[in-house]
């Protein structure tokens, strides 16, 4: 195990045989580093964090370090990191608390680009891009294969659905539809199926179009959400994905950005 001699590691940590411990890091005692992950320097890594294999974390980045929340009162929450993630300079990312579960999560192979915070009780999926400077809230969820674009700012509690891209600068209140593009300008509008992403993902025109229809009842035919999905059910093909929608929809709490 290859660890700089300027590295700080409590004994409590625990760091595999084929991890590489840069120069300046910090391991706090209940930290678990698998095997090739590289922290590259200047990583600090607290609270119970556990890291999988493969992941490269760059400099200036703190992990399962204390949230923010003032309602913390210093329970012992967790933070989780899957394998092949990349997390980029001076990316933060806080443990959970008692209020959200005591988890924040983060799947498999995702890039979180530089600046990017996920606040306490976040959990994202794979695959997903995380731009420069992202702000996520609170107990947001992120589904699978979401992009999230710089400076955006997510609200707590809200949900990001699957394959969603979001635009850059934008400002999130409410649940974003998966399989769309959302772009926040003045007020947050829904461009349309998130088409150029799912193609390159494999999904087929028998795929997207239900979806880029059922997108335009909902957003722009003048419909409110409870005709717009008596529509979608009765017109266009029930395919996996408009179910995967509809469900969203339906089981949204804070409402969805039209």
């Amino acid at each position: 195990m290859p660890v700089h001699p300027t590295a700080v590691l409590d004994p409590g940590a625990e760091v595999d045989e084929a991890a590489e411990i840069g120069p300046y890091c910090v391991l706090g005692p209940g930290v678990v580093v698998g095997a090739r992950t590289r922290l590259i320097a200047h990583v600090v890594i607290d609270g119970d964090t556990r890291l999988g294999c493969d992941n490269v974390v760059f400099p200036f980045t703190t992990i399962g370090v204390a949230p923010q929340d003032l309602k913390y009162q210093g329970e012992p929450s967790r933070t989780r990191i899957g394998d092949r993630n990349r997390i980029r300079e001076s990316v933060t990312i806080h443990r959970g608390t008692a209020g959200g579960g005591m988890e924040t999560t983060l799947g498999d192979d995702n890039l979180l680009m530089a600046y990017t915070h996920i606040a306490h009780d976040v959990q994202i999926g794979n695959h997903c891009i995380l731009s420069h400077a992202a702000t996520i809230g609170g107990h947001v969820q992120i589904g699978d294969w979401a992009v999230v674009g710089a400076a955006t700012g997510i609200h707590q509690f809200c949900r990001i659905g699957r394959h969603a891209m979001i635009g850059g600068y934008s400002v999130i209140t409410q649940d974003v539809l998966p399989f769309a593009t959302t772009v926040s300008e003045r007020k947050n509008r829904v461009f349309g199926a998130n088409r150029v992403g799912l193609e390159r993902r494999g999904f087929t025109a028998a795929q997207i179009e239900p979806l880029q229809t059922a997108l335009r009842l909902l957003t722009r035919a003048g419909l409110n959400t409870t005709q717009a999905l008596e529509r979608i059910q009765e017109e266009l093909p029930q395919t996996p994905e408009l179910a995967e929608l509809i469900a969203f929809i339906r089981s949204s709490e804070r409402g969805f950005i039209k």
